[in-house]
């Protein structure tokens, strides 16, 4: 038999579980429907909040954890299948249709005729991917050893005030050394580093059942008004419609 160009999966997961690492001779398209993903590999950290899903090469390595409960559908994809599929880890909006596909998908048998309705539910599969929105809910790392360091006591300390100055003391650089390797080593500048890696923890706090408050001030924020006005220049909407809580939630 033909190897299929998808094999989909679904999967329930308690909070705070752990697949470590591994990796996969097809690449993966991995979908939240409830709670947060956290992808990590050598590159860095992707999160997968639910609506939003996660496209992993094949042969990368990586591991999950996961926030909140967590309903994941998972695609195994074929790397042979179109030529211009992603070649690297990226966050993507889960279209409506995709949604309803990957639905579909479920039900299909690997052994499916080679033509037919499930072939052509499979090759519309291929062509959303490859046209969706890509989303920065991304962490890059960079490669050198003393920029690692920093960016883990950045992921420790939050809601510190992580200033350039007090950033180059801790790497050992001056702050025009540290400015110019950190936006080489992970094309963000620091400022856009740490609001980034702030909003995707964010995520898994939320995901975990934390209320907007707890995390705002854990994050460093002044005030939940100050949190949820980032969150929402970056999602589209506040935290508690995103996760779809009452107001009593804030």
């Amino acid at each position: 038999m033909p190897r299929p160009i998808i094999l989909p999966l679904a999967e329930n997961y308690r909070h705070g579980e752990h697949i470590a690492p591994h990796c996969h001779d097809r690449a993966q398209l991995i979908h939240a429907i409830s709670g947060v993903v956290t992808v990590s590999a050598r590159e860095g950290n992707w999160v997968v909040p639910p609506g939003r899903g996660v496209w992993v090469p094949a042969a990368v390595e990586h591991e999950l954890r996961m926030a909140g409960v967590v309903r994941m559908r998972t695609l195994f994809v074929d790397p042979g299948a179109r030529p211009d599929l992603p070649r690297q880890c990226q966050v993507i909006e889960i279209s409506p249709l995709l949604r309803e596909l990957i639905i579909r998908a479920m039900d299909i048998a690997p052994d499916h005729p080679a033509q037919g309705r499930e072939a052509r539910i499979m090759q519309l599969i291929l062509d959303e991917i490859r046209v969706l929105p890509v989303f920065a809910l991304h962490v890059p790392s960079p490669h050198s050893a003393h920029l690692q360091r920093l960016c883990e006591a950045l992921r420790q300390a939050p809601s510190e005030d992580w200033g350039l100055a007090r950033a180059a003391a801790h790497s050992g650089l001056n702050p025009r050394t540290l400015t110019r390797a950190f936006q080489r080593e992970t094309g963000l500048s620091l400022v856009q580093w740490l609001r980034r890696m702030r909003l995707l923890a964010s995520l898994d706090a939320l995901a975990a059942g934390q209320s907007v408050l707890e995390v705002a001030l854990d994050l460093g924020y002044d005030s939940p008004s100050a949190f949820s006005a980032m969150f929402r220049r970056t999602l589209g909407v506040s935290p508690s419609v995103y996760f779809g809580r009452t107001a009593e939630r804030w």
